[in-house]
């Protein structure tokens, strides 16, 4: 190994100080970069007379973590080269027949790659070698020390791709291997929605969100479908929580579907409610907040799977018709309801807003698409509706070049 000298002439090296607070406090869990003069006044509050140099580089208390911006530079050099001495000497090992894994040469990897994506989270480099390394070891304290890391490094870089990938890898590497995985998986979740609550549209989190539902039980699902709701309720703008709720609801038809499974009537009682409620809920969401397409894309989603599978058209169809049967209900009754929704959006209260332009304008395309997808009856008996109340040219006006519109002005001057 390379011998690490002071940066700068400062004393200690600024690796091994970060090394050293990470060792003597593995149990912090944030971390952040702050300008010298706030760490200063930060140590300042510990005392005048506070042992330590008088220009602090880390600050550490209470399982939170400071580094000075004014360090960054020369500790990422310093972390990168210790880093990489320390693989050639893993990979050199290993070569020769040696085990390189739970030796010193592998504890030296993973110390110093802990420092390194500590201030370059992307480092993929550092990422793979800690796979190699806790792949050889086959922990599991190992793997939970990498749900640690990765949740630190994601206090300061939410939106890290490979934080994220990391924290998929090792939950394949225990799927199966401990009886805590539910446990597991229901931290994973309360994780993402802490995190996406301090950083907003996270794409990268809600996927990673909608991978752990096929580890979910029928319960988790349910519960998880519950618990997100409010906070979707309060986000309406964050498609991602509701491509979540749809990940949820397709797994919940999923094991209703389930061939090699049987479901009970009390279980998909429980599905055709949930899927009730949820239009319900989209429909209350979609009038009080005026001129949101999410909303109106997840309803074609919901809309889709109620006429496919709780229909009393969806007896010939349904994955689970000896089941659903019993609960499907009058597609008549289901297409008075949309149409009384459209015909709401369809008024335009105020000109100088255009929230309500776009609510009318997504009600249309929503009815027009959703008549694509219906068998021909309920096509038909949809244009019969449209006709009967007078919603054709209202339509028209939004969506002027529209063929289903033309097939039915065509057919009612016949």
């Amino acid at each position: 190994m390379a011998d690490h000298r002071p940066v700068d002439g400062a004393g200690e090296n600024p690796l091994a100080e970060l090394e050293l607070i990470l060792e003597s406090d593995p149990l912090i869990d944030e971390v952040g970069f702050i300008h010298p003069t706030q760490l200063a006044s930060l140590s300042g509050e510990e005392g005048v007379d506070a042992p330590g140099p008088k220009n602090p580089r880390f600050w550490s208390r209470d399982g939170k973590l400071g580094i000075s911006t004014e360090v960054l530079l020369p500790l990422y050099k310093e972390a990168r080269r210790a880093f990489f001495d320390a693989v050639r000497d893993f990979r050199t090992r290993c070569g020769s027949g040696g085990d390189g894994g739970g030796g010193g040469v592998g504890c030296e990897v993973m110390k110093h790659s802990r420092a390194l994506l500590l201030v370059s989270s992307d480092f993929g480099t550092a990422w793979n070698s800690r796979k190699l390394v806790a792949s050889k070891e086959e922990s599991f304290s190992m793997y939970m020390d990498e749900l640690r890391l990765s949740e630190l490094i994601l206090s300061y870089s939410p939106k890290s791709d490979q934080a994220w990938s990391h924290r998929r890898w090792v939950i394949k590497r225990i799927a199966g291997q401990t009886s805590s995985l539910p446990e597991i998986i229901m931290k994973e979740s309360e994780l993402v929605e802490k995190i996406a609550e301090r950083s907003k549209m996270n794409y990268r989190a809600w996927n990673h969100r909608c991978w752990l539902v096929s580890y979910m039980t029928k319960e988790r699902v349910m519960c998880e479908l519950k618990e997100s709701k409010t906070w979707a309720g309060l986000h309406v703008a964050d498609s991602s929580c509701f491509n979540y709720r749809r990940r949820l609801m397709t797994r919940i038809l999923e094991d209703l579907c389930c061939k090699d499974g049987v479901s009970s009537v009390d279980y998909s009682f429980e599905v055709y409610q949930c899927w009730k409620d949820e239009l319900d809920w989209d429909e209350i969401l979609i009038k009080r907040y005026i001129g949101r397409e999410g909303l109106w894309l997840y309803r074609r989603f919901l809309s889709l799977c109620w006429i496919r599978h709780f229909t009393t058209h969806a007896h010939s169809t349904s994955c689970n018709s000896n089941y659903i049967a019993e609960q499907t209900t009058d597609p008549s009754f289901f297409l008075d309801k949309e149409l009384d929704l459209v015909g709401s959006s369809l008024v335009v209260q105020d000109d100088h807003f255009d929230d309500f332009q776009a609510q009318a304008l997504y009600s249309t395309t929503y009815i027009l698409w959703l008549a694509k997808q219906m068998p021909s009856p309920l096509e038909i008996e949809l244009r019969q509706r449209l006709t009967a109340r007078n919603m054709n040219d209202l339509l028209s006006e939004f969506c002027p070049n529209s063929s289903f519109l033309s097939g039915s002005s065509a057919e009612d001057t016949k």
